[in-house]
């Protein structure tokens, strides 16, 4: 016989809703995590894109940052990531000639001169250290407060004691800090992608949307550096997995949860779900939310505030037989793609794409990053494929608005509508992407990858339209909604109301005392960090 309530009922099996079953579980609490999937793991999966290769990819999320060493340690996951030696790689044509921007991490003397090469000075590279050091200096400072009871925006400033990085990254748009300290337009481009990551924004949007997404993109870990996982992200939803039913707690997939009651002071919550095309419910002392928040709203049956939030962005799977030979001669491809190949994403280039976006026209060029994993990890290939020397591709492209696909990107016209919209849509939205990077290539692309058991090319591709038809992600926002200053303080700009109890204490809040936040839509929430579901635990426990 199945219980019928449990201390704490999680809507969602992913990252951050198998973080809280971790730690309430381990604290002794009954959990139930309802998952509407087949698998957990939601976003943070690795899957065999391709038929009849022997491949996992990190299909959506594909980079570590966020995720503190703490939650690693406090639930014994057997996780581990790599760091890479190379940051960045950007190709760029300068005086009719293909050169680049490579910064090295062990290797300064090398980095440095790679800007003179670029720029003709040394005032870019000067100017490079001076601005990463200070948020760095931001980043060890911050990054531990995301796991503990929300600040205000008082207590966190004075927690970061630097007034200038505070006017620069929290008050004033972010360009104004780039176009005063660099010269060079695709130095400027580098130092702004940190900020446009899945939100469609540019460098002087008064909102501060770009300099909040440009926070969560440098602090991570204390250091803002993106690792690798081992064995792909999947290797860490498993392992989260594992620790949670090793604890006690319990894991259901193939279960979509229908609504919510919050309950009342003395009567406890309900959950209703669909398993198996049966109809069934379950109370609970708390309930936890691991969906976005407009989905929790839709689940409590209350009208959701203003328009849905809209992902941005383009990901792309390749595997390759072998990495493409590059125009610039003087850089190993084995050393380009390490790292973050930055393409069309000058300056001006990523302003210009923005515009075209916001006009609901795909943007040509396409902005967009890439790295390889299996450079890295080669653990996530098959035996064959590794030994044959084939090596993955993720593409991440930038100003993707969900709209564009959802109105058949209004400028082309003659797309007709519907699915065959969206679809022309998505291929020019590939095409627009892939033609900057083989403009890079010394080698036909299409003459690299590797093709399939069915004999098509290895590329896969995935709009936010995608993300929310197989995620539940309103409008393919990968943060759930938009990023807020990790603060808690109604008059300060991008905050949250701190509001009383633990659920507001710890940004975690939703207006029902016993329902709560634990995914990225709440305060600190967005990327793959766990954060939220900590600290929706901690909500739980009290602490």
């Amino acid at each position: 016989m199945q219980q019928s309530t449990y201390d704490v009922v999680i809507v969602g099996g992913g990252h951050n809703g198998l973080v809280a079953a971790g730690y309430l579980a381990r604290a002794g609490r009954s959990v139930l995590v309802l998952e509407r999937l087949g698998h957990t793991g939601g976003a943070a999966v690795s899957e065999r894109a391709f038929p009849g290769v022997e491949a996992r990819l990190s299909r959506y999320s594909y980079l570590v940052s966020l995720l503190p060493q703490r939650i690693v340690e406090e639930l014994g996951l057997r996780f581990t990531t790599r760091r890479r030696r190379i940051s960045s790689y950007t190709p760029v044509v300068r005086d009719g000639r293909a050169t680049g921007l490579l910064v090295d991490r062990e290797d300064e003397a090398r980095t440095a001169a790679s800007f003179r090469e670029l720029t003709g000075a040394e005032r870019d590279f000067a100017a490079w250290r001076e601005f990463y050091g200070m948020t760095g200096r931001l980043a060890e400072r911050v990054f531990p407060s995301l796991t503990e009871p929300l600040p205000s925006r008082a207590e966190l400033r004075k927690r970061v004691d630097d007034p200038a990085a505070w006017a620069e990254l929290f008050e004033r748009p972010l360009g104004e800090a780039l176009e005063r300290r660099f010269t060079d337009d695709l130095v400027r481009g580098v130092v702004l992608t940190d900020a446009l990551i899945g939100t469609f924004t540019h460098a002087h949007d008064p909102s501060l949307a770009q300099n909040r997404c440009f926070l969560y993109h440098v602090i991570g870990g204390g250091t803002g550096d993106w690792d690798v996982p081992v064995g792909g992200m999947g290797a860490l939803t498993d392992a989260l997995a594992a620790a949670a039913r090793g604890a006690g707690a319990e894991l259901r997939t193939g279960c979509e949860v229908t609504a919510v009651d919050p309950g009342g002071a003395r009567t406890p919550a309900e959950v209703a779900y669909r398993s198996e095309g049966v109809e069934r419910r379950v109370g609970a002392r708390w309930v936890l939310c691991n969906a976005a928040p407009r989905v929790l709203d839709g689940l409590l049956g209350r009208p959701a505030p203003g328009p849905g939030p809209q992902g941005a962005q383009l990901k792309v799977n390749m595997l390759l037989r072998r990495l493409p030979r590059l125009k610039d001669d003087a850089v190993d491809p084995r050393e380009a793609f390490a790292g973050t190949f930055h393409i069309a994403e000058s300056y001006r280039e990523l302003e210009a794409a923005y515009r075209q976006a916001a006009d609901g026209r795909v943007p040509v060029p396409g902005p967009s990053e890439i790295y390889c994993h299996s450079l890295a990890d080669p653990s996530i290939l098959g035996a064959e494929a590794a030994r044959a020397g084939w090596h993955t591709l993720t593409l991440f492209g930038l100003h993707q608005p969900a709209a564009l696909f959802r109105d058949g990107g209004g400028g082309g016209g003659g797309r007709g509508d519907g699915a065959g919209a969206a679809a022309a849509v998505k291929a020019e939205a590939l095409e627009a992407v892939l033609a900057p990077l083989r403009a890079c290539l010394a080698e036909p692309l299409e003459d690299c990858l590797a093709v399939d058991g069915e004999g098509r090319p290895c590329v896969e591709a995935k709009t936010p339209l995608d993300l929310e038809a197989e995620l539940g992600l309103p409008g393919g926002n990968i943060f759930h909604r938009e990023l807020a200053f990790p603060w808690g303080e109604e008059d300060g700009p991008g905050g949250a109301g701190l509001g009383e109890g633990p659920g507001a204490r710890w940004g975690v809040a939703t207006g029902h005392p016993r329902v709560l936040l634990c995914g990225a839509g709440a305060v600190r929430g967005g990327g793959v960090s766990g954060i939220p579901g900590h600290n929706a635990a901690m909500a739980v426990l009290g602490r």
